[in-house]
């Protein structure tokens, strides 16, 4: 396929730039005669031009107007888009773009990816995000989070916080469970969005490199809880990201969600149906399995996401890492964290939906 062209947007170069000078008139005006400077009504605009009154700009020709420039531009934005895509699509075909080796692949990530997420992140759920300041402009960080709502909705749409609030539109790589990587197609996506095992190898690599790296430490337990202990948080097992983090020298950032634990209210879960296929539980909502697919609609919630104030881990030994009072305590420290902000943003939230 050849190189598609880039078409530029239209000049908006001023017509005519050699400034008009206007001579005095030395005869004094006659009534009906227009004020030099003063642009003539419609009416008498014909007019004021056979007078030859170099003051008064001539009209634009019918259909040259400002409604002309906008669709001259519209219709260029448009020719950029569809030659941005052409070549995109080149280059997919003939293998001329970068993935990591963990099979990252950035260009399909905020092209095709990212533009599918940002409707339900900007128009239905409505993600309101705070700060944001919190995250560091460069270098590696381990964003720690609370995680709900049945289905990991919640760290996709974290991702799409991270990249288009922050000034530097830095990118998430999250840690998944293994489950997510034996399930067909569902595996392929999440890496090439970034997203790898939770283990502390890859964790480590990724920190090393100056990537922010994003953890949910609650696992299922956290997202497949009952709707009846909603938002509170469940145990964030062994603390291993702390180890990972003073391995590396890398800020905690802890980030609280609020918002995702009502898009599918869980009343229950079929237990046996759930070992029987494999899976850490089998979710029962007011809509699924009654409605088939329809109940497999998350509620439109109303989300705000929080990331605080990052704790620093580069002031430990080396050997902090193995040393387990510490990685209690600052488990403990994150968690209280993110606890504490989704009480306090619990309290200001006005609705679940508004």
């Amino acid at each position: 396929m050849a190189d598609a062209k880039v078409i530029p947007f239209d000049d908006d170069r001023s017509r005519g730039s050699a400034q008009r000078t206007s001579r005095r008139r030395s005869a004094p005006r006659r009534k009906g005669d227009p004020v030099a400077g003063v642009k003539a009504l419609p009416g008498q605009q014909d007019g004021a031009q056979q007078g030859g009154d170099p003051g008064v700009a001539p009209p634009e020709p019918s259909g040259q107007g400002q409604g002309h420039r906008q669709g001259t531009r519209s219709a260029g934005g448009w020719d950029r888009r569809v030659a941005g895509g052409l070549a995109f699509l080149r280059r997919r075909l003939t293998g001329e773009y970068e993935v990591d080796d963990f099979g990252y692949d950035e260009e399909l990530t905020d092209q095709v990816l990212m533009s599918l997420l940002r409707p339900f992140y900007e128009k239905y759920f409505r993600v309101e995000v705070k700060g944001i300041e919190n995250i560091p402009a460069d270098g590696g960080a381990l964003i720690v989070a609370n995680h709900s709502g049945t289905l990991p909705l919640d760290g996709l749409m974290m991702q799409v916080a991270v990249h288009d609030n922050h000034p530097q539109g830095r990118h998430l790589r999250l840690l998944a469970a293994d489950l997510v990587f034996m399930l067909p197609v569902i595996n392929e996506l999440a890496r090439k969005a970034g997203h790898t095992l939770a283990c502390a190898e890859d964790a480590e690599r990724l920190l090393e490199r100056g990537e922010l790296v994003g953890v949910m430490p609650e696992g299922f337990k956290g997202i497949g809880k009952p709707f009846s202990e909603r938002y509170k948080l469940q145990r964030f097992g062994r603390g291993g990201f702390v180890s990972t983090a003073l391995r590396t020298g890398s800020p905690i950032v802890p980030c609280s969600i609020v918002g995702a634990e009502e898009i599918y209210p869980m009343i229950g879960n079929a237990k046996t149906l759930a070992r029987v296929l494999g899976i850490p539980y089998f979710p029962i909502t007011p809509t699924f399995p009654w409605l088939g697919p329809l109940g497999a609609v998350p509620l439109p919630t109303k989300w705000t996401i929080q990331f605080g104030e990052p704790i620093p881990t580069d002031g430990y030994p080396p050997e902090a890492a193995e040393d387990p009072m510490l990685m209690f305590n600052l488990t403990d420290q994150v968690r209280e964290q993110i606890q504490h902000s989704l009480y306090k943003l619990l309290v200001q939230r006005r609705s679940v939906f508004f």
